[in-house]
């Protein structure tokens, strides 16, 4: 077995922003996983990476964008356990200017440095890289591989995911989870005790993960999205963001990232604050990881003049 089975460590959150409500916030460390491979990554990919030695392959290929969680990740697996990694990178310009890039893209540099070979791709063509025709042109370049899709998401990724919760985890009446692909929160869904329920909060806009969870859960009754706090959208942040992200980091040692668990954390304490759980909740916040795009999104915060991530 590649990545082990673990259980990740609880925190109960003692936050000012939230001192005094009747409900309970606790965080489950998934983050502390691995040094590299953290949190929902770990999961995701833990079956796929069985899967892949089980047909006999040496070669994986998956997809995602320069700053993407999944990329390091993916680079960081193969890396460890001795795999070929192919990075299909959305934005052929990047490319033309790939020295640079690695000196000032922490993601794509820490994937070159495990070995990540990129085929970076224009973003047209990046929108077809489920089709037959886009899989077959790489098959011709690389030859055979094993595919893992972009964000690492699909059955075997929410087979690892329904290992996140165990039965300890069965005195929490609501869990809590960002969205990217819907695996994470799909494998939430489909451990849950019948008197559970999952509250997702999407970093995407727009309602199309309702049915990508759909494809992979059996249910649709403990289960609900709250699109109410991704800051318009993947990859938007704005200066109240980031000085939640600091500030809660300050008062209870957690980090968050930018893109995923920051906002989520920050629609959790709004919603507390605005007293939309009764009172006794006990609320789990499941911490995906991402850490890795902090430094990314630094030096795009620099840029813009804006306070950085500490």
């Amino acid at each position: 077995m590649f990545l082990k089975n673990k259980n990740s460590s609880i925190q109960e959150v003692s936050f000012s922003e939230i001192e005094g409500k009747k409900v309970q916030l606790f965080i489950k460390r998934e983050d502390k996983l691995h040094h590299f491979i953290s949190g929902n990554k770990y999961r995701k990919l833990k079956y796929n990476l069985e899967e892949a030695k089980r047909l006999k392959h040496h070669t994986l290929i998956t997809f995602g964008g320069a700053y993407s969680n999944h990329i390091a990740a993916a680079a960081a697996a193969g890396f460890e356990f001795g795999f070929k990694v192919i990075g299909v990178i959305r934005g052929d310009e990047l490319a033309n200017k790939l020295d640079e890039v690695l000196v000032h893209n922490p993601t794509l540099k820490f994937a070159s440095e495990h070995n990540m070979q990129f085929e970076f791709v224009s973003r047209s063509d990046y929108r077809e890289k489920t089709s037959s025709a886009f899989i077959q042109k790489l098959k011709n370049k690389y030859g055979n591989f094993y595919l893992v899709p972009e964000g690492g998401t699909n059955e075997l990724a929410v087979k690892g995911c329904e290992e996140i919760l165990t039965e300890e985890d069965s005195i929490y009446n609501v869990v809590c989870s960002a969205i990217g692909t819907g695996g994470t929160i799909s494998g939430l869904i489909n451990s849950l005790k019948p008197h559970q329920k999952v509250l997702g909060f999407p970093a995407l806009k727009g309602d199309f993960l309702q049915n990508e969870i759909k494809k992979y859960v059996l249910t649709s009754k403990n289960w609900s999205l709250n699109t109410d706090y991704s800051f318009g959208g993947y990859g938007k942040i704005s200066e109240e963001l980031i000085l939640f992200i600091n500030k809660f980091k300050q008062e209870t040692g957690i980090p968050l990232d930018p893109v995923y668990t920051g906002k989520m954390v920050f629609g959790i304490v709004d919603l507390i604050k605005k007293d939309y759980f009764p009172e006794r909740t006990k609320l789990l916040a499941i911490h995906t990881g991402g850490l890795q795009g902090i430094d990314g999104m630094n030096s795009i915060l620099k840029k813009k003049k804006l306070p950085i991530i500490a």
